[in-house]
């Protein structure tokens, strides 16, 4: 069976419970899953059930496809990503995705959880993803070409939505939210990085690091699909200001994050056509 079919088989089943109106979907990172108790669930979908679905190896990172409602709309939500780190490789990590816009999804929240770069962060603070930088050791449209999945070339001078950008803005600011703008790094991980690759990251415009999301959102785009990129910053590698870390803090400051980021992702969720 080929990729392009593994990926309609997976479609063809989730469809089978997916109301027609499920317009968005909402990846949730490291850290975040607990945004997916507040959408009214109608249906859980563990990845196992579901054809062809890679399995989620990460502990903070439950496993679970969720269908329901968040501020009145028809969502569809990942509790639970895959990364490069894993062992997976980039079709693998972005099949998701592609299922996603063969069951008609149009807009894309993606969030993460990622070390701060820029000396205005401080841990627990929220960032919108204004574009990002790829530095993975390979590219998720290397390969064979497939016309259904979109250009073999996609521009992605507009990766993040700019209209999603100022919605979100707008609405931090009329909340009170402080939310910072930047630039995301994606490395393939899984270690954090050193103080020179810190030094470097922010060096080549960089203010945030993560090991996810970049895959995600280059196949969304050449899919057609709108992207709006939100980071938790759980860690700092700001000289001066670095520290060992753990998961547990990671999690501990992704938790400092969240109520924020549900905010924002409830309000462009009430929003979206």
């Amino acid at each position: 069976m080929t990729y392009y079919q593994r990926i309609l088989e997976a479609a063809a089943s989730i469809k089978k419970v997916l109301p027609e109106d499920t317009k968005i979907a909402i990846i949730l990172g490291t850290g975040l899953g607990s945004l997916g108790d507040q959408i009214e669930v109608s249906h859980t979908l563990p990845y196992q059930t579901i054809p062809h679905f890679p399995l989620s190896t990460v502990e903070s990172h439950s496993g679970q496809l969720l269908l329901g409602k968040l501020a009145g709309k028809s969502v569809l939500a990942m509790k639970g990503r895959f990364h490069y780190y894993e062992g997976y490789n980039m079709q693998e990590v972005t099949f998701p995705v592609r299922v996603m816009k063969f069951l008609g999804i149009e807009t894309l929240l993606v969030s993460n959880a990622s070390g701060g770069l820029n000396p205005l962060q401080r841990v627990g603070d929220v960032m919108v993803i204004s574009d990002h930088i790829d530095l993975f050791p390979e590219n998720p449209l290397r390969g064979k070409h497939i016309e259904a999945f979109g250009p073999r070339f996609p521009d992605m001078s507009d990766a993040y939505s700019s209209e999603l950008i100022s919605r979100a803005l707008g609405f931090a600011k009329h909340a009170g939210i402080q939310l910072h703008r930047g630039v995301y790094a994606g490395v393939q991980g899984p270690n954090l990085e050193t103080p020179a690759e810190y030094n470097y990251l922010r060096s080549i415009g960089a203010d945030a690091v993560g090991m996810s999301t970049v895959p995600e959102v280059i196949v969304a785009r050449q899919m057609g699909i709108e992207v709006f990129g939100i980071s938790a910053i759980t860690d700092l590698g700001v000289e001066g200001k670095i520290k060992r870390i753990t998961l547990a803090e990671v999690l501990e400051a992704a938790a400092l994050a969240e109520p924020k980021m549900a905010m924002i992702i409830k309000a462009l969720v009430s929003q979206i056509d």
